[in-house]
């Protein structure tokens, strides 16, 4: 297969072979996930074997909210590169997307911008830092790849299971940095006050995502608001998978959080690279007491993405097809589980759904990807929803589903499920590759 041979070629060119560990073919269906594509628009992509696929997993890996290759936003950015995408004067659409972000958060003044998720939060961090004058953050959930947030991995081990990914080790990062980073678990409002009670006058933020696999509880969000002014610490909500999935900005605000700082990308430029601080004024000026700053954050195609993308989004009531499509999804799981008898759990925000199998979970997640593929999908036990995903689509995806769900009852039933895998059982967390 083409698509392999190249992935052995990429191994032996680039460490992991991918750029993102999410792209990564043993997350998914090793020896067997197309890995590369030629093409993508709307829902769909052609794979360089020219395979039509419609994609029902990660869409982008959450980035393509609006679908692949959306005219208005590719037509925008079109503009931009015909106008000069670079040059030694600043682009008023950054000025621009500043004001239009700061309108759809009134509690802020100011916007810096960058190109990923990870240095955005990076920066989010640094910020914190400098304006409370403390090092130490307590975190919930996963913020990146940078050396402030895997440094928690430096006192103990596990302190990042449950927030990260099983076998990720912090080599390379400074073990000065050890005991700044202090996790504790969504919803649970004990451990966050422990924290505070431990290490208030250390504590420069709080950073977590407002919501993801489960809602948050009033309890919990009173607790953070309660804490973070408590304490002094800057409160950071990671909206870089959260934005734009239940209304046109931060899901903070639906739930009640009052942060200093958001943070924004992946959806924000529907694919295109662009990332965003948003915070209030007194924090956000103490960027000019800290040194941030990169030439490819001045670019002009990122911000003319954002700015036709949060239009769009806007304009045509993008999130109410995201949570419809995701709840039409989920229902679908369930019923597909129910009839079949295989148990599932189903949870996640309906534009971000996930279900896990209770029983052999990374045996039975390989191959409902194999089966679904053989059927036209890319298919995982996580559904990301676009704007493009349409009613028909779904309705084809669930019947794959509920077939698929059935073979398995019957490969259960005979004990021959592993006798169905034509390839290795997918990975189950962070490992590295030797071949």
């Amino acid at each position: 297969m083409k698509a392999q041979a190249l992935y052995a070629r990429a191994k032996q060119l680039m460490p992991g072979g991918t750029q993102l560990l999410s792209k990564r073919p043993e997350m998914f269906l090793p020896e067997q996930w197309p890995t590369y594509y030629r093409e993508a628009k709307g829902a769909e992509l052609v794979d360089i074997e020219g395979r039509r696929l419609v994609d029902m997993s990660y869409c982008g890996i959450g980035a393509t909210v609006l679908g692949f290759a959306d005219p208005d936003v590719n037509a925008a950015v079109k503009r931009a590169i015909d106008l000069g995408s670079m040059s030694t004067l600043n682009c008023r659409e950054e000025v621009d997307l500043a004001e239009l972000l700061v309108e759809l958060h009134p509690w802020a003044d100011m916007v810096r911008f960058s190109r990923s998720g990870g240095e955005a939060l990076a920066i989010a961090i640094r910020i914190a830092r400098a304006v409370s004058g403390r090092d130490m953050v307590a975190f919930c959930g996963y913020h990146g790849w940078h050396d402030w947030y895997l440094s928690a991995n430096l006192a103990e081990d596990d302190a990042l299971d449950g927030h990260l990914l099983p076998g990720l080790a912090p080599r390379g990062v400074p073990r000065g940095l050890a005991g700044l980073l202090q996790p504790f678990q969504f919803n649970d409002v004990e451990a966050l006050e422990g924290i505070v009670a431990r290490h208030g006058t250390r504590l420069g933020a709080i950073i977590l995502e407002p919501v993801r696999s489960s809602e948050p509880s009033e309890a919990f969000v009173a607790a953070v608001n309660r804490v973070t002014e408590r304490s002094g610490a800057v409160l950071i909500v990671d909206e870089v998978t959260s934005g734009l999935r239940l209304n046109s900005g931060g899901a903070h605000l639906l739930y009640g959080y009052r942060p200093a700082m958001a943070v924004f990308a992946k959806a924000l430029g529907n694919g295109f690279p662009v990332s965003a601080v948003v915070g209030t004024r007194a924090v956000m000026e103490a960027a000019q007491d800290t040194f941030i700053s990169s030439t490819a954050w001045t670019e002009r195609t990122g911000s003319a993405a954002a700015l036709a993308t949060l239009s769009k989004h806007r304009d045509h009531k993008v999130p109410a097809h995201l949570i419809e499509i995701g709840r039409s999804v989920q229902d679908g799981w369930k019923r597909a589980g129910e009839a079949s008898g295989v148990d599932i759990q189903v949870s996640g925000i309906a534009p971000l759904g996930h279900f896990a199998f209770a029983v052999e979970p990374v045996r039975l997640k390989t191959y409902f990807t194999q089966a679904m593929l053989d059927r036209g999908f890319l298919a995982t036990t996580s559904f990301y929803a676009m704007y493009a995903h349409t009613p028909e689509q779904v309705e084809r995806y669930l019947e794959a589903v509920a077939e698929v769900f059935q073979e398995i009852r019957a490969a259960q039933e005979t004990g021959t499920l592993a006798d169905r895998l034509r390839g290795p059982e997918a990975h189950t967390g962070f490992r590295r590759l030797t071949g």
